[in-house]
């Protein structure tokens, strides 16, 4: 199964910020145990870009083909291919840039820019994007996913920004192919506490509020 259909079927991806080594493999583990199997290392634009591509590494490496990571907050072509030489299998943006969604599916991954309007994303996906990041989602509620998505069905599109375990239904519900979902679930209090149990608790509520909704 490629990374598309696996993204498709999963729809859940943990948007992981600031969480490195160890620390990340641990809240990796936790995330499979709740159902969770495509994580979002991304990157600070401030810093660190480096630590996040051996992340990347560290988890592809680690737990093989079931799990994807992907790349998060990708700005630039050289981060992209800096991802991808780590192991990431998709690439996420905050905004619509065509350097980097052309770039992408140069290196033969898999594109997920975000989008805020309809033009923005109808320009995403001329320019070769597979998914479209609506972001950030609470901000503009489910009812205007199904809005826009009854001219744009053929545009498949993913809810960014606010989601949890409580709401996340509400948007697939509306038309949404999948969530990413951040704080929720990376809980850097949680994982600085060790409790992990808690992080594996709130996936697995996700994962059924999700997927009682299909």
């Amino acid at each position: 199964m490629d990374t598309l259909q696996k993204i498709k079927d999963n729809k859940i991806i943990a948007i992981v910020r600031g969480v490195y080594g160890d620390d990340a493999l641990r809240l990796s583990e936790a995330l499979i145990k709740g159902g969770v199997n495509l994580i979002e290392v991304t990157f600070d634009q401030t810093g660190r870009l480096q630590d996040t591509a051996e992340t990347i590494r560290s988890i592809s490496e680690h737990f093989g083909g079931d799990f994807l990571p992907g790349a998060g907050t990708v700005m630039t072509t050289e981060q992209v291919l800096m991802a991808k030489e780590a192991g990431a299998r998709y690439i996420i943006s905050p905004n619509v840039k065509e350097a980097v969604i052309r770039e992408t599916k140069k290196q033969g991954l898999i594109s997920l820019p975000g989008a805020y309007t309809p033009s923005e994303a109808v320009d995403a996906v001329d320019f070769g994007a597979d998914i479209v990041k609506i972001f950030p989602a609470t901000v503009l509620g489910p009812a205007y996913f199904k809005a826009i998505l009854a001219p744009l069905k053929h545009i498949s599109m993913m809810a960014v920004g606010g989601i949890d375990e409580n709401n996340a239904g509400d948007y697939i519900k509306a038309g949404a192919i999948g969530v990413g979902v951040g704080g929720t679930l990376a809980n850097k209090k949680l994982i600085a506490e060790g409790r992990f149990d808690l992080i594996t608790e709130t996936a697995h509520k996700l994962h059924t509020n999700v997927f009682v909704n299909l």
